[in-house]
């Protein structure tokens, strides 16, 4: 049965007089998300915007502001109680989270998982972005990691086994702002194996990305970042993920296309798209069809007019005018085609 359209609630302390932006920040955050305090650090006055949606049993926040300090001190841990593990992914700026324990630095792609019930101070010295998650402590105790998050974990950006989980969580996570209609059971499975594979890489000897649902997102993901790699290939994809190739075929047959199809399907759209954009007009249908990874021209062709129908120069937009050398390229194209064909026949 398909899932009820997401609820977003919006606040903006632009919309009050300076003076009383900070107590409008601090009581919308107290009932949407955790109590805490909040010191802006601009002669502006604290310039914040937070969007929260649902997200199954989750809550989901996507904050912009200016320079400010968040702080949820032993104080308020009391007399606020919050049990939840919160997720924390930087988009943009710069941050400083400081715990009991010590403190971190983050940069923009990296991630931290704390407990909301143990005190905490974020500093953001810059503009910034941030995408959270606010997950109930049993269900991350249950979902993600057996015992919680006893100390808060830091993941980089620049980590090379941690950067392909963390760049599939924030795509998972703003395409549910600009996508609303999302199933909310898939889309919140995802997060949480997303994030159950970046906490058992602290545990045990995981490369991460254990689930099948998180296999295929990664894979994806490695995909699309090497289409224009003619090498390419379904052996890469499955080495640069640690997993038999056997094993990369029976993740992708669970959601539709082979590995091969997907890369080839991934390959002709970008091509497309490029084709039907006025910014690469002066591109021949030859440069396009190689930037994608296509080390033969003819079979972009073939294989392009077989899944839309239409040759690439007929893709691309009218005002193009005709006579020019990608229609020659396009023609060219088509008569080798032709001559691959007739050898074929003939042997």
């Amino acid at each position: 049965m398909p899932g009820r359209p997401a609820t977003f609630t919006r606040i903006s302390t632009r919309s009050v007089a300076p003076a009383d932006r900070v107590d409008l920040w601090e009581d919308y955050n107290r009932r949407a998300l955790v109590g805490l305090t909040c010191s802006p650090y601009s002669e502006d006055g604290l310039l914040a915007t937070q969007t929260n949606t649902g997200l199954g049993g989750l809550r989901l926040a996507d904050i912009v502001g200016n320079e400010h300090v968040i702080e949820r001190s032993p104080r308020t841990c009391r007399t606020a109680p919050k049990d939840s593990v919160f997720a924390t992914l930087l988009v943009s700026g710069q941050a400083v989270f400081f715990h009991g324990g010590g403190c971190f630095t983050l940069g923009p792609g990296d991630l931290v998982l704390y407990d909301t019930r143990r005190s905490y101070l974020l500093g953001f010295p810059t503009a910034m972005r941030q995408l959270l998650v606010d997950i109930p402590r049993e269900v991350f105790a249950e979902r993600c990691l057996p015992g919680g998050v006893p100390a808060p974990l830091l993941f980089s950006r620049g980590a090379t086994d941690e950067a392909p989980l963390l760049r599939c969580l924030e795509t998972v996570l703003a395409g549910r702002f600009g996508r609303p209609g999302a199933g909310d059971a898939a889309a919140e499975r995802t997060v949480l194996d997303l994030l159950r594979s970046l906490a058992v890489r602290r545990g045990a000897d995981g490369r991460g990305g254990g689930e099948p649902g998180t296999r295929l997102l990664l894979a994806r993901e490695h995909i699309d970042r090497h289409l224009a790699d003619p090498r390419l290939c379904p052996e890469h994809v499955a080495d640069a993920l640690g997993i038999s190739t056997r094993q990369l075929g029976r993740d992708f047959r669970r959601a539709g296309p082979s590995p091969s199809r997907y890369i080839l399907e991934r390959r002709l759209e970008r091509a497309r798209q490029d084709l039907a954009d006025p910014a690469s007009a002066r591109r021949t249908v030859a440069d396009i069809a190689h930037r994608w990874g296509f080390a033969s021209q003819p079979h972009f062709t073939r294989v392009f007019r077989d899944r839309f129908g239409r040759t690439p120069g007929e893709s691309r937009p009218a005002v193009m005018g005709p006579g020019r050398a990608d229609i020659a390229d396009v023609r060219r194209s088509s008569e080798e085609d032709g001559r691959q064909s007739s050898e074929r026949d003939t042997l």
